[in-house]
């Protein structure tokens, strides 16, 4: 294939800016679905995406299009990325695998926070990009200002910037045409030794596991036995292909600046290093890529089965979706109340519930999940510097010489008549007031340092409300300060339940514990025996409940007769319950675990 004739590129925005609506029309301009049986967010392909309207995995596919100025046919990889900051990781790798981006820009909302992040990781990444203002069809938009907007904040002539509708398919091909101009051809040698990024995996339940290629120099013939360099595995070629027309079609040949895939009758999961660099045995390459920078994770909690008999199918579920989504990180762990389960890592809640209902929707699995934590240091007596990202590592206080948190740098971008009610709110979460930068005369830029254990919940959820929706927010983590920090432990009937236990700032231990109290007392229906619910820091009890037992008539066959007949039955019944509370258990509906969540 000519080399020059292949464009590889994403599609980046914040999330709802239309990059999966404009995925579709390319697909149908350039025929790789038939027009009478077009769909909606036809690259993702989880029930999941298509219900919540948002894209969690990054997609790639492989499109022809004949150029109307030339009349060439090109090659088009197009890759369509997530636009939630909490999949990031996607958007990187994606990249990485790329020379040009198509920056979609809602005409409504204008610039937001992600359209920024995701422009200086393009631009990181030495990619150009296309800036599209997308949606001019609605009514009630002003594309002089948002245009001013893209000027004056990514620095972009306002002749470059393209208008289109992707729901109306207006600009669709302007843009298609401004990829051909202005995207570079891939570079590399046909000649020189085969050199190829592994930049996405997928489990395909009858090719195994299917690896996705950049190939940045050489070629791969089904003959060619290839290498993984990080990892040293050797494979032999089971199939090799290109992903076209939203299906796998085989091919004889992939050469350098083409993408691909490949299957090798891989059935372990775990073999697979995303970011590996792909040689031939036979002729291999001097240097390997450096791969993509491990994400790291910065939210934590622990997933069990509800049956512990699931236990071996949760292991294997969690294998075959870390290899299409590397960016959680797992390990075994047990719990008291639980038994077997896994210590799992996410980017962000949002990613934590995502990987949740995937499990149970995907690999049919009941799971309870742990209240989430971030990871805290911990210095001890003895100068050494501890991990905790569960309570059950904390450790005594009396060997704590010093506690810290993660800090995140808060980025927001919001209307500036927010301003006010949002810096209150902020700060009520411990947030920092950096700098303020206007971008227009009616949005505005924030930049805070706040905890990171103050964003995770409800944070994003409540700019939202005080900005009417126009509110948007990145992060990126910053570095570890110190903190007081304590362990909230939740008792029934004095015995700890580690699965409520959570770490947290110590001036909001005592608003919490009374949260949590009022809610479990709601969520825990009436036992047997008496309930109480206790929440504690060490031997101080904070807050305290009971659910009172289910009531019994034992009397209700006594008519008349003497009243002591009915003081011994009340008696024995008395005896009853305080034996069921010292050995009962305690039922916990799944509910409550989630319920406890949103607190």
């Amino acid at each position: 294939m000519n080399r020059e004739l292949i464009r590889n590129f994403s599609i980046i925005a914040h999330i709802d800016h239309g990059k999966s609506t404009l995925a579709d029309r390319i697909l149908e301009i350039t025929g790789a679905v038939d027009i009478r049986h077009k769909g909606n967010q036809l690259l993702d392909d989880m029930d999941l995406e298509k219900e919540r309207g948002i894209t969690i995995k990054a997609s790639m596919v492989r499109l022809a299009y004949r150029s109307k100025k030339d009349g060439k046919e090109y090659v088009l990889n197009l890759i369509d990325t997530p636009g939630h900051v909490d999949f990031t990781y996607e958007v990187s790798k994606s990249l990485a695998a790329c020379e040009g981006a198509v920056l979609v820009v809602d005409a409504g909302q204008g610039i937001e926070a992600q359209t920024v992040a995701n422009f200086y990781l393009a631009k990181d990444n030495k990619l150009k990009v296309i800036p599209v203002i997308n949606k001019i069809d609605l009514t009630s938009i002003d594309i002089p200002r948002v245009k001013r907007q893209i000027v004056d904040v990514l620095g972009f002539n306002e002749e470059e910037i393209i208008l289109a509708s992707a729901k109306e398919g207006i600009g669709v091909e302007d843009i298609l045409e401004r990829i051909i101009e202005v995207i570079p051809a891939p570079s590399g040698e046909i000649a020189h030794p085969l050199k190829a990024l592994v930049f996405d995996c997928r489990f395909d339940v009858y090719k195994g596991v299917v690896i996705f290629v950049r190939l940045v120099d050489g070629q791969i013939t089904p003959q060619t036995q290839l290498k993984m360099m990080h990892s040293g595995k050797i494979y032999k070629i089971e199939e090799l292909g290109v992903f076209k027309d939203l299906k796998y079609s085989k091919a004889d040949t992939l050469t350098c600046g083409e993408v691909g895939y490949f299957t090798a009758n891989i059935r372990e999961a775990r073999e697979i290093i995303i970011g590996d660099t792909l040689t031939d045995v036979k002729n291999p390459c001097k240097d390997a890529f450096p791969g993509y920078r491990q994400p790291k994770p910065l939210v934590f909690c622990g997933v069990y089965p509800v049956n512990p008999g699931d236990f071996t199918s949760l292991r294997e579920a969690i294998d075959k979706l870390r290899l299409s989504d590397a960016s959680f990180v797992f390990e075994p762990e047990n719990s008291q109340s639980f038994g077997s389960g896994f210590r799992c890592g996410f980017l962000g809640l949002l990613h934590m519930e995502i990987v949740q209902e995937r499990l149970e929707r995907e690999y049919g699995l009941n799971l309870i999940l742990t209240v989430p934590n971030v990871v805290y240091r911990i210095r001890n007596r003895k100068g050494e510097l501890l991990e905790v990202d569960t309570p059950a590592r904390y450790p005594s206080p009396q060997d704590i010489e010093e506690a810290q948190e993660p800090y995140v740098s808060l980025l927001m971008i919001i209307p500036v008549d927010s301003i006010e009610n949002t810096c209150d709110f902020v700060k009520s979460r411990r947030g920092t007031f950096k700098s303020s930068e206007y971008l227009t005369e009616d949005r505005v830029k924030l930049t805070f340092d706040i905890p990171l254990s103050e964003i995770i919940v409800d944070f994003y959820d409540c700019i939202k409300s005080l900005t009417r929706g126009y509110g948007s927010l990145d992060y990126e983590f910053k570095d570890y300060l110190p903190t007081k920090l304590v362990k909230l432990d939740i008792m029934l009937n004095g015995v700890i339940c580690d699965a409520f236990s959570s770490l947290m700032y110590k001036e909001k231990a005592f608003s919490r514990a009374h949260a949590l109290v009022t809610k479990l007392k709601e969520l825990i229906p009436r036992q047997l025996f008496e309930v109480a619910i206790q929440a504690a820091v060490g031997t101080q009890i904070l807050a305290s409940d009971k659910v009172r037992s289910v009531g019994k008539h034992v009397t209700a066959k006594c008519y008349g007769g003497d009243i002591t007949r009915k003081r011994k039955l009340w008696e024995e019944q008395k005896k009853g319950k305080k034996r069921l509370k010292q050995f009962g258990k305690v039922e916990i509906p799944q509910e409550a675990f989630l319920e406890v969540l949103k607190i």
